[in-house]
């Protein structure tokens, strides 16, 4: 990779990920005061941002598994069927992410068992004083969206040890067997980072996946664009846009064909329609794009494969940050905003 500024160190903590999930497992084992699972119906996870993206991962690698729908919340407000029988996860990296807070104790007012996953801050002190389980995670990880593992991997392993989600510490071990793979490819000269990097150019990406694995994939991949190389960046999923965003792609080729590159991300949990609509999406979409390129997951099963696609957003992200001369760690546009909104 090119190297360049990184006052956080972002690069560093992306090399690290694979032992980041690692001590997540151990973190999460063995909490105290967890309820009866055969008491609770539902699941709910409450997060904004870099920690609101783990619940994206339990929905689409344990959710299949279980018997209990797991629902995702990125507000202010908990659904209005939160009781006692739901499942609470508040997600908040420095504990004081106001969305989040508010949804918590919501959910909490109306009985939910709270489980939270945070560095400290507010959210901890409220677990505590409500008797909740409350998983530590590692402050010194410079930014929420670099703590993927120590927000993702804690649900799971709760899940697994009330019973709902057999199997998720196996499924976890192979995903850090693939991170590893992953970081020592990418990392030698002339990795997939770089690679991608140059295709990608000048031009703005539009990543876009199907199913579970692909959707969220995608959506991380242009949540990391935007945050780590400061770049605008869209996301889509397929088959979804085939029955509307296609249409919009059918002006205006001389612009976008100099504007944009899409990055098909591939996994082996597609339905098997999907090889053709890949191919007739990109025939159809040839002349209206500067590229279209693909990156196919690797490693053992749903989670192995949705992490590796995100942990080369990660590279990529940083990769093209420095070849603009940015530094990927600070966000202004963020601190700035949350700044005049005083939260």
């Amino acid at each position: 990779m090119t190297g360049g500024p990184d006052a956080l160190g972002m690069f560093d903590a992306a090399a690290r990920l694979p032992d980041q999930v690692r001590t997540a497992v151990t973190s999460a084992q063995d909490l105290a005061s967890l309820p009866d699972p055969a008491s609770i119906t539902n699941v709910l996870v409450l997060g904004m941002g870099g920690s609101g993206v783990a619940g994206d991962i339990l929905t689409v690698t344990a959710g299949p598994f279980m018997a209990l729908p797991v629902v995702v919340v990125k507000h202010f407000i908990p659904p209005s069927y939160v009781d006692e029988r739901s499942l609470v996860f508040a997600m908040s990296f420095s504990g004081n992410t106001a969305e989040t807070l508010e949804a918590t104790e919501i959910a909490a007012s109306r009985g939910g068992h709270v489980v939270a996953v945070t560095s400290g801050g507010r959210l901890a002190d409220l677990a505590r004083g409500w008797g909740s389980p409350v998983v530590a995670v590692d402050p010194s990880i410079p930014a929420p969206r670099a703590a993927l593992g120590a927000m993702a991997i804690p649900p799971l392993i709760v899940l697994e040890d009330m019973g709902l989600f057999p199997g998720a510490t196996r499924w976890v071990l192979q995903g850090i067997d693939q991170l590893e793979r992953r970081r020592d490819s990418i990392m030698a000269p002339g990795g997939l980072a770089s690679e991608l990097a140059d295709r990608i150019g000048a031009t703005f990406p539009y990543v876009c996946g199907s199913g579970g694995v692909g959707r969220v994939a995608a959506r991380r991949w242009k949540t990391q664009l935007n945050e780590n190389a400061k770049l605008p960046a869209f996301s889509g999923e397929l088959p979804e846009l085939t029955h509307n965003e296609v249409v919009g792609w059918g002006r205006h080729n001389e612009l976008t064909r100099t504007l944009f590159t899409m990055i098909n991300l591939r996994h082996d949990h597609e339905h098997p329609a999907m090889d053709r609509v890949y191919e007739t999406l990109a025939d159809q979409l040839g002349e209206a794009l500067a590229a279209i390129t693909e990156v196919r997951a690797e490693g053992d099963g749903s989670v192995a494969q949705l992490l590796d696609l995100m942990y080369v957003a990660d590279f990529l992200s940083i990769e093209l940050a420095w070849r603009a001369g940015i530094d990927p760690g600070p966000i202004a546009a963020i601190d700035e905003l949350k700044r005049r909104l005083g939260t």
